[in-house]
């Protein structure tokens, strides 16, 4: 016996433009990878590289290249058996997406071919997972569209992207949801997308205090050490790390990063970071510093949302919501079992899957 990757590719298509703090997408690029042997060429292990453009390290022109060879690579190899921990040998840091397409094609491979990374209560049907509804960047009249219909939906937590708009109007977003929902029924988060800066950060946060939020993602822009330490000591709302992990892949370095800034929660995106291992190292680190976490998709496709959701089936994150909903923006999306309903990620146990070739 001796294994096969090989890899296919889809462009997902957007239900409507999604606006982000680098502007509108209307499609996202993933690249799956497809682990078999030669003898059971249809029992697939697959998994999805979906880097995300100004983001990823591995958003690059030459992605497919790399993946061709890397495939080259690992036929030449003859691999009779090949594990999760063989990954880093083969795929360097600097593709941290693909690492996690890679690691995710194993473990799939491994328990069978059925997008079953990880037997849990998640995967075998029997519990779902709490997730904070995501309200999408827009003008105001969209973005009141997603909040009522998140609200009646049954969310218990809500995640505003801000920044897009004048800041006025965003307080009024906020205002409009407190006025109908208290901190005591409705967790609010927001993320900025760093689009604060030194001069109007302190004031922001200041004002978005008011409305009881959980958290604040990302205020600033990364790469900003003394100010985004400053505003983690004297925030009154708690601030969340998420595009300062980035591209932060030596271990010394997480720690240090870590003891440096101090904030009260990191956001952990495996597509980003660098796949399974990367993430629970992260998850350690921040454990050990009495730090809080959660887990993020970021715009994969089901079959990268159902690995990300099964790794935090593993993390033990009870009620604490993640998030995990937005494989549901696509309308060419692959056909999967996920469903959500009521705030919480289901998986369907014996639901069929797509091969997305």
């Amino acid at each position: 016996m001796a294994l096969h990757l090989r890899y296919t590719r889809r462009a997902l298509q957007f239900n409507f433009p999604a606006r982000t703090s680098r502007g509108a997408l209307t499609e996202h690029m993933a690249w799956y990878l497809h682990l078999s042997d030669e003898h059971q060429p249809r029992l697939q292990g697959i998994g999805e590289a979906a880097p995300l453009a100004g983001l990823s390290p591995d958003f690059r022109p030459d992605i497919e290249d790399y993946l061709a060879e890397l495939c080259r690579r690992f036929n030449a190899a003859g691999y009779q058996t090949f594990t999760p921990e063989d990954v880093p040998a083969l795929v360097g840091a600097e593709w941290p997406a693909v690492r996690f397409a890679l690691e995710t094609a194993t473990l799939d491979w491994q328990h069978g071919g059925r997008r079953i990374l990880f037997d849990t209560a998640f995967s075998r049907g029997e519990a779902g997972l709490p997730i904070n509804g995501l309200i999408w960047m827009g003008d105001a009249a969209f973005m009141r569209e997603q909040i009522s219909r998140k609200l009646s939906e049954g969310y218990s937590c809500l995640k505003l992207k801000i920044g897009s708009l004048d800041f006025a109007t965003e307080l009024e977003l906020l205002a409009e949801i407190r006025a109908v929902a208290s901190p005591q029924k409705l967790t609010l988060r927001v993320d900025a997308n760093g689009a604060f800066t030194l001069e109007n950060a302190a004031q922001r946060l200041e004002q978005l205090a008011r409305f009881s939020l959980h958290s604040i993602e990302q205020p600033v822009q990364p790469g900003q050490p003394a100010l985004m330490a400053a505003l983690c000591q004297t925030s009154p709302v708690p601030i969340a790390l998420d595009e300062e992990l980035i591209g932060v892949a030596d271990a010394q370095a997480q720690a240090q990063l870590l003891d440096a800034l101090r904030p009260a929660y990191i956001i952990l995106k495996p597509t980003l970071l660098g796949g399974v291992a990367a993430t629970r190292h992260w998850v350690k680190l921040a454990t050990e510093r009495g730090i809080g976490w959660w887990l993020t998709s970021a715009l994969e496709s089901n079959i990268g949302l159902n690995a990300v959701s099964q790794l935090t089936a593993t993390l033990g994150v009870g009620s604490f919501p993640q998030g995990l909903g937005t494989g549901q923006l696509y309308h060419n999306n692959v056909a999967s079992p996920l469903h959500i309903q009521h705030g919480y990620l289901h998986y369907a146990a014996g639901g069929a899957w797509e091969t997305p070739d």
